[in-house]
């Protein structure tokens, strides 16, 4: 499997750079169309996904200083744009005005939180695979450490029991499997002893979560 993996990695990216921007052409027609903040939500968190992949599948290509100084970008995108999925869950279960706009101050703190840990994460740089990228360093602060982890995990396990819950309400699956997806990606690296390319593998999880992102947009036209 990890020769596998290492063999279509840095081609994999690409096709999934391609296939995320497909999903995203389709979430934002799909908002025009309805005005549907789940949609538009989901655009959105799919853009960070699509700038995240491209940037390191650029790296193999790209002067060092070049992709040292954009890296910072990725982080800093993922760190504002992942929290989404909280209001994305909160429009699903349709709450009352009063309850989202708490759901939205918490998403703006975590918003603002995940954009200071993407801009303090320091730098390393590493090549695998035939691909090079920077990643976060031993030198990064602690506690963008703890950010970061609350923000790809506190963010996807309350979506899987959402899912659930909506699962049962609205007779549909996708929220669920959208996060259900990632979150088996997110864990298979390490589980099969492959957590340096746990970067390309949980791309696959987050693939698979905008795609059904896309499929409950559609069940809730």
């Amino acid at each position: 499997m990890r020769a596998f993996l290492m063999n279509i990695c840095p081609y994999a990216i690409w096709c999934i750079v391609l296939m995320e921007v497909l999903i995203a052409v389709l979430l934002f027609k799909q908002w025009k169309k309805n005005q549907q903040m789940t949609a538009l939500l989901s655009f959105l968190v799919t853009l960070g996904l699509i700038l995240d992949a491209a940037v390191i599948g650029m790296g193999s290509f790209m002067n060092e200083g070049i992709l040292k100084a954009i890296s910072p970008v990725r982080f800093i995108a993922h760190g504002i744009l992942i929290p989404l999925l909280f209001p994305i869950c909160g429009y699903a279960l349709e709450l009352k005005k009063l309850v989202m706009n708490a759901v939205w101050i918490v998403t703006g703190i975590l918003m603002a939180a995940g954009a200071a840990e993407g801009a303090c994460t320091v730098l390393e740089l590493k090549e695998i695979a035939g691909v090079i990228r920077y990643a976060s360093g031993d030198a990064t602060p602690a506690w963008a450490n703890i950010i970061s982890m609350v923000l790809s995990f506190g963010t996807v396990i309350p979506m899987m029991v959402v899912g659930v819950i909506v699962w049962i309400r609205q007779k549909t699956p996708h929220l669920f499997l959208s996060a259900f997806m990632m979150f088996v990606f997110s864990a298979l690296g390490p589980a099969t002893g492959n957590a340096d390319l746990i970067f390309f593998i949980s791309m696959f999880g987050e693939l698979f979560m905008i795609l059904f992102l896309y499929l409950y947009a559609l069940k809730r036209n």
